[in-house]
């Protein structure tokens, strides 16, 4: 079955930085599962996958602009200390969702004052190039219920 809107992609990938520092790879015993088409990836490998069948290997490599955008020094907030829950460790790294005018989003911790802490908002990768290595495990049909609720449901996932 060949990649194309709404099949479900299994992949294992490396993802490096533009000089060739790995940033993260994919957990073998846990293949990353998307829904194609619906703008989980970035559009320039959703492209550089589309029409692919399993057992494919696709690399692609894309600017910080194509990936997750350059980094923007207004999604840097402080907050005030007592937003936290009493009693939990703030480090710096730690990432928290929060709720913006945007949905929800991911903020990295960078700094911790005695009153006050300083978030990130920009994606870890913003400003960073991106060279992915991609290797397709699986692909199918999307359910009815997956489509739906827009995103792959694993057999242990729970609502």
């Amino acid at each position: 079955m060949k990649i194309s809107q709404d099949t479900v992609v299994s992949i294992d990938y490396i993802l490096n930085d533009g000089e060739g520092n790995l940033l993260e790879k994919s957990d073998s015993d846990e293949n990353f599962a998307y829904i194609h088409g619906n703008g989980q990836l970035p559009a320039k490998l959703e492209e550089a996958l589309e029409g692919k069948e399993t057992g494919a290997k696709v690399k692609v490599g894309m600017t910080a602009e194509e990936g997750f955008g350059d980094r923007d020094e207004n999604q840097i907030i402080s907050v005030p200390r007592d937003r936290f829950p009493e009693g939990e460790e703030i480090v710096n790294g730690l990432q928290v969702e929060a709720e913006t005018d945007n949905g929800h989003q991911i903020f990295t911790v960078i700094e911790v004052q005695d009153n006050s802490v300083t978030l990130d908002g920009n994606h870890p990768y913003a400003g960073v190039d991106l060279d992915f290595d991609v290797t397709i495990t699986d692909v199918r049909a999307a359910t009815e219920e997956e489509l739906d609720h827009g995103h792959v449901h694993t057999g242990d996932h729970h609502h």
